[in-house]
């Protein structure tokens, strides 16, 4: 196990991946209303309605692209199979993150549907987390791949052309 990193990570990221599914949880079926924090209404809602369908189209269109050129390299944890490659085209020419980033898209569209600044936080506390997870992530790919930090410099991470 490597001892340069919390007990709770496990040697592959196995930790992240649990936090990960409890994040997925709540952002889901987690509370959608608190007090002071009241659904919109409309046109607010209805604005939230269609924004979210288009975003959540767009994550979701991520997320399947990224697992598609991702293809045998596929992994549950951030730490790369032995023998996987780096890819570096498709969806993996726009971000470096694309499954995450189609995660956090959806995350959004679903607060902007439900019309809920609560799950909009939620799905903000998500994006943290993949921020964290995938600096992680990043460590051992460019341990793994010599070529990674040109692909850093040259690709963003989490939000096309953005971050």
């Amino acid at each position: 196990m490597d001892k340069k990193h919390p007990w709770w990570q496990g040697p592959r990221g196995e930790g992240y991946v649990v936090i990960q599914f409890l994040l997925f949880a709540l952002v889901a079926f987690g509370p959608e209303t608190a007090p002071g924090l009241p659904r919109w209404s409309a046109p607010w809602s209805t604005v939230g309605v269609w924004l979210g369908l288009a975003i959540g189209l767009v994550g979701a269109g991520l997320v399947l692209a990224g697992l598609l050129w991702l293809g045998r390299n596929l992994t549950a944890v951030p730490h790369p199979k032995a023998d996987s490659t780096l890819v570096q085209s498709g969806a993996y020419a726009i971000v470096r993150h694309p499954i995450y980033s189609g995660i956090i898209l959806g995350a959004f569209g679903l607060g902007l549907l439900k019309a809920s600044t609560l799950v909009i936080l939620y799905a903000l506390i998500l994006f943290l987390f993949f921020d964290i997870k995938s600096r992680r992530e990043e460590q051992w790919l460019a341990a793994k791949f010599s070529d990674y930090a040109q692909y850093q410099q040259r690709v963003r991470k989490l939000i096309p052309f953005v971050y």
